[in-house]
C-alpha cells in the first residue's frame, strides 16, 4: 500500500560524504571563531554518527552564512589554532582532531595526546609557530609523521617515529622552533593479560572479551 503522506526530505539518508562534508563545514566555523573546539568535538561526533539529512542540518543551522546544500560542493578546511603564550595546552583523550591545526607557542606548553582522539582524516597538517616553548606530540600506534618542514633556529626536534610515510593516520608538521623544543614520538603498547601497558605510562584494561 501506497501512503499519501508526502515524503520528508530530512529523512533522506547520508553518505560517508555528506557526514565529512559537513565535518569540514564545522572546522570552517571554528575558523571564523563561531565554535571553540568543545563544540566542534561534540558536533563533529553527532556528524560522524549521522543517519538523516536533517541530523546534519540541525548541526549548521545556527551558523550564519554555513549551511549544507550540495555534498559535492568544495568547502576548504579553516586552519584551527591552539595558542600557548607563557601559558599551556593540553589534549587528552576523545577529542576531535582537525585536519589543518596551528600551534601558536609563545614561552609555554603545549602537549597533544592523539593516542585516543577522533580523527576523521587520512591525513592531519600541523603548523608549528614556537619560540621559547616546547611542544610534545603523542601520535597513535600506526601513525607515521613528516616533520622535514619544520626549520630550527638555536631550538630541537626529537622524532621517534623515524617513519615519513606508510601509516595511519599521516602526520605532516611544518613551521618555525626557535629556542625551543619540538617532541614527536607514538605510543606503543604491552598486553599483561587483559592488562594493557602503554608507553608513555598508562593503565588499561581490555574490555573486548567481557
Amino acid at each position: 500500500m501506497v501512503s499519501d503522506s508526502p515524503f520528508d526530505p530530512r529523512e533522506l539518508r547520508v553518505s560517508d560524504a555528506e557526514r565529512m562534508h559537513v565535518v569540514n563545514v564545522l572546522q570552517k566555523a571554528i575558523g571564523h571563531g563561531m565554535l571553540n573546539l568543545d563544540e566542534f568535538t561534540a558536533r563533529t561526533d553527532q556528524a560522524l554518527a549521522a543517519k538523516t539529512r536533517g541530523e546534519l542540518n540541525a548541526l549548521l543551522v545556527d551558523l550564519p552564512g554555513l549551511t549544507h546544500r550540495d555534498s559535492n560542493s568544495p568547502v576548504r578546511p579553516q586552519q584551527v589554532e591552539l595558542r600557548a603564550v607563557m601559558s599551556s595546552v593540553r589534549r587528552v583523550g576523545r577529542w576531535t582532531v582537525p585536519s589543518d591545526l596551528l600551534i601558536s607557542n609563545r614561552l609555554g606548553s603545549t602537549d597533544l595526546d592523539f593516542t585516543e582522539a577522533v580523527i576523521p582524516h587520512d591525513e592531519v597538517r600541523i603548523k608549528i609557530e614556537v619560540a621559547g616553548g616546547a611542544v610534545k606530540l603523542l601520535l597513535p600506534e600506526r601513525a607515521s609523521a613528516d616533520v622535514h618542514g619544520v626549520r630550527v633556529t638555536a631550538g630541537s626536534v626529537t622524532d621517534k617515529l623515524h617513519q615519513a610515510r606508510g601509516g595511519h593516520p599521516h602526520f605532516v608538521l611544518s613551521g618555525t622552533v626557535t629556542a625551543g623544543s619540538l617532541q614527536v614520538r607514538r605510543a606503543n603498547y604491552v598486553r599483561i593479560g587483559r592488562l594493557l601497558v602503554r608507553s608513555p605510562w598508562k593503565l588499561s584494561w581490555d574490555t573486548t572479551t567481557d
